[in-house]
């Protein structure tokens, strides 16, 4: 493992000693966003506001970190949406059924960590692309999910349940807390352990990572188990907040996810991504969408306007690749 040691960045002592050049460009627009949206919307940068925009923003954040690590792994998941739609239908459907909490969370979870390792699976050792393997399961997923339901949404999860994600300590929202202690995490994860070094090393040089001795099906695998997890996970913060479940929950997250890892540098060549930079790059897009909203802005140009900050961002990175 001596040449894949070398190879990568000294490791860091924090997650702020870590911030990036890329990282920095990124804070730098989300600063310019808000500014001119508090220059457009009365009362945008007001407490509540902002609180609202993480909020907001907790549930991409959550799904965009697992994707970064898929993406840096070289890969990439478009399964996330309904791979949350089955975690979320499962884990309300137990509630209402009556189940304790802790076993509906343990399970939906489970649903989702197994919907990333069959990802995984056919992707490390099926031998198949990302693309259409996660294709593929989009919309096997999906259909899971409307199959298990009948096509109909799973209501009345009780407040046992919506407390722990639709809470507030001390002000803060617990769906923010959650995804903080998971950026964290996935920090860590990223910075300090080995795992973190293999996922960098895959999706930078997949042959050389072999000739090294790097567990290239296992790492691949993680990855995909650990978006499928954070899918179950976003998808129950929704379920929290909204008090039921529909099959057709997701849809159109793969994009967000996606958008969100690029915006924070991630490079969809693989062997490059933040955390830092995708937790900035979900609030972007929450602050923008939250700022069109209060203008009155109709939905479908927020959309455009993701499309095009993915196209940028894309070609920022194509023209930053290799500078810090």
């Amino acid at each position: 493992m001596s040449d894949i040691t070398t190879s990568q960045p000294a490791r860091s002592s924090s997650p702020f000693s870590s911030f990036s050049v890329r990282d920095a460009g990124t804070l730098i627009g989300l600063i310019l966003i808000v500014a001119v949206f508090a220059m457009l919307v009365p009362g945008f940068v007001s407490e509540r506001n902002l609180i609202n925009i993480l909020q907001q923003s907790s549930i991409n954040a959550c799904i965009a970190l697992g994707m970064t690590l898929v993406i840096i792994s070289g890969g990439i998941d478009l399964s996330v949406g309904p791979t949350a739609a089955i975690s979320a239908v499962l884990t309300a459907s137990l509630l209402v059924a009556g189940y304790p909490v802790p076993v509906a969370i343990v399970a939906g979870l489970g649903i989702g960590m197994l919907c990333g390792l069959v990802n995984g699976i056919l992707v490390a050792y099926v031998g198949l692309q990302p693309f259409i393997v996660t294709l593929g399961t989009l919309s096997t997923y999906r259909a899971l999910a409307l199959i298990y339901t009948g096509g109909n949404p799973v209501l009345g999860v009780p407040m046992t349940f919506r407390s722990l994600f639709n809470g507030n300590i001390g002000g803060i929202p617990n769906s923010v807390i959650i995804v903080a202690v998971i950026a964290l995490v996935a920090w860590v994860i990223l910075k300090k352990t080995p795992i973190g070094e293999y996922l960098l090393a895959v999706g930078g040089n997949e042959e050389a990572s072999y000739v090294a001795g790097v567990p290239i099906a296992l790492t691949k695998i993680t990855a995909y188990v650990i978006s499928g997890f954070l899918a179950a996970l976003g998808a129950m913060i929704l379920v929290g907040r909204l008090g039921a479940a529909e099959p057709i929950l997701g849809n159109l997250w793969e994009l967000d996810a996606i958008a969100a890892a690029a915006i924070g540098g991630a490079s969809l060549m693989g062997g490059k991504g933040s955390v830092i930079g995708t937790i900035l790059g979900a609030i972007i897009l929450g602050a923008m969408r939250n700022g069109l909203t209060l203008m009155n802005v109709q939905a479908f140009y927020q959309l455009l306007a993701t499309g095009l900050i993915i196209l940028v961002a894309m070609m920022i990175d194509r023209v930053t690749r290799g500078r810090g």
